[in-house]
């Protein structure tokens, strides 16, 4: 009875790492996530309300990026203030629920934007190949859906497996080895036959993301291909110098992701996942207002008539 209750107590919380034993370097990562938590505010903040404010940027892309800065500072509030708050008052503790919570959020979240960068390179893709259909294939109606679409899908892509891996049973204690709640650290805990059958529900967010990368490169191949038989030079540096960071950052995101998801268990540590899941869950809000927004003419014009 002792044993069971002992069990049920532990349930009821799960502990997170600390990223070091020593007060001052805790210290040091409370500022520096501070730091880039309030860039990816002030950055996304701005371009929400530089869109919402100037008329000319109501176009389908400014839409999608609209839609992009939203999904940006939902995913990285998911993790940063939490992470933030063990770092400053020195403790592991977060609750079943708050847990849970966390996992569905970065999920939803990280899931629609992925989708969303996908409808984005379709965007760029048809205002690029075929100018003269753009009015027909991104009208009003169908940039709603499409942006719906992301959102639905990055839904889809958080509730099965969070809800089916929160109701395995827990078999290996409450310690989770990541900086927050993510599946693959919370299937460590659980006994090992209810590990294989959560796989297939990992395995479907993989080739989501899979999907969603295929799409978007093939996308940007044929940018580049009619982009290439253009003979300004302008046009060429424009295309490369917006495309290539593009790729880029979805390359960093979908590499770290897809890593984190299917690394085989030798190869894991505690150091190395850290600094990997860095990768995917805070650098990419942090850069995209700079990578997609903020290189634009009419992006930097909306914000000077805004202040």
């Amino acid at each position: 009875q002792k044993q069971q209750m002992s069990n049920s107590s532990s349930m009821n919380e799960f502990l997170l790492p600390a990223f070091t034993d020593m007060w001052e370097l805790q210290l040091l990562h409370f500022w520096l996530f501070l730091g880039i938590y309030l860039a990816a505010l002030m950055g996304n903040g701005l371009i929400i309300t530089a869109i919402a404010c100037d008329q000319r940027l109501h176009t389908p892309m400014y839409f999608f990026l609209l839609n992009l800065s939203h999904l940006d500072l939902g995913a990285i509030s998911t993790i940063l203030p939490k992470a933030m708050a063990n770092s400053l008052w020195d403790t592991r503790a977060i609750s079943y629920l708050g847990c849970a919570a966390q996992v569905f959020f970065f999920l939803f979240l990280i899931g629609g934007e992925f989708c969303l960068l996908t409808v984005m390179a379709y965007n760029r893709f048809v205002a690029i190949c075929k100018p003269l259909h753009y009015r027909t294939l991104l009208g009003s109606r169908a940039c709603v859906h499409m942006a719906a679409a992301a959102w639905g899908s990055g839904f889809l892509n958080a509730v099965l497996p969070t809800a089916n891996t929160f109701s395995l049973p827990i078999c290996q204690g409450n310690a989770v080895d990541q900086f927050f709640c993510e599946i693959p650290q919370i299937l460590k805990l659980s006994c090992s036959d209810a590990y294989l059958r959560e796989a297939g529900l990992v395995t479907f967010s993989a080739f989501l993301f899979l999907g969603c990368f295929v799409f978007i490169v093939l996308s940007y191949v044929q940018i580049f291909r009619v982009v290439l038989k253009i003979s300004s030079e302008q046009g060429w540096h424009k295309a490369f110098s917006m495309g290539l960071p593009h790729l880029a950052m979805v390359s960093l995101f979908i590499s770290t992701f897809m890593f984190a998801l299917l690394k085989p268990p030798f190869i894991s540590s505690a150091s190395l996942d850290q600094v990997v899941a860095l990768l995917y869950t805070v650098v990419p809000p942090a850069l995209n207002p700079l990578i997609y927004s903020m290189r634009n003419k009419e992006t930097k014009e909306a914000l000077r008539k805004l202040f």
